[in-house]
């Protein structure tokens, strides 16, 4: 299984939306270039977090994005939804089926389950921790100089 980065910087996009006062934003542009990604695949990502109703966008010259929910209420899975989408991490291509010359609706695939039960404790792993528990790491003290100006560069870059 391979993540793609995608969702990573979605998470910590939503981080730094959390830094904005209310009514302020963050335009795409300026977070794709904090995290460090092309500034066209980023508004694509920005876009899926839209539409999964996690941030919120604000057209205009003064225009960007903001949270829509409260990071308590957005589930490390609720992201990964929004970026990866609902397919499953395995399906079977049928080998053992070919092998034992039997017809695929004879579930003939010894991986599925386990698979299954692989996928069902990660994805478990991921609805129990929320932004806002990621948000509470990054206050540790290891983070303190680095956070503090991070959120200087929010101050000075978001629109009011």
């Amino acid at each position: 299984m391979h993540m793609k980065t995608g969702v990573e910087q979605s998470v910590y996009a939503i981080l730094l939306l959390n830094m904005l006062p209310d009514k302020a934003v963050l335009p795409g542009e300026a977070i794709s270039q904090q995290l460090g990604v092309s500034a066209t695949y980023f508004q694509k990502l920005l876009r899926k977090l839209v539409s999964a109703d996690l941030i919120a966008s604000v057209p205009g010259i003064k225009g960007g994005f903001k949270l829509k929910k409260r990071i308590e209420d957005i589930r490390i899975y609720d992201v990964y939804l929004a970026i990866e989408g609902q397919q499953t991490l395995y399906s079977s291509s049928g080998i053992l089926c070919d092998m034992l010359e039997l017809r695929e609706e004879d579930r003939c695939c010894l991986l599925s389950d386990l698979m299954e039960e692989a996928e069902n404790a990660w994805k478990s792993v991921l609805k129990r921790k929320t932004v806002a528990d990621l948000a509470e790491e990054m206050q540790a003290e290891r983070f303190a100089g680095k956070l503090e100006s991070l959120q200087t560069w929010v101050q000075n870059t978001m629109v009011v």
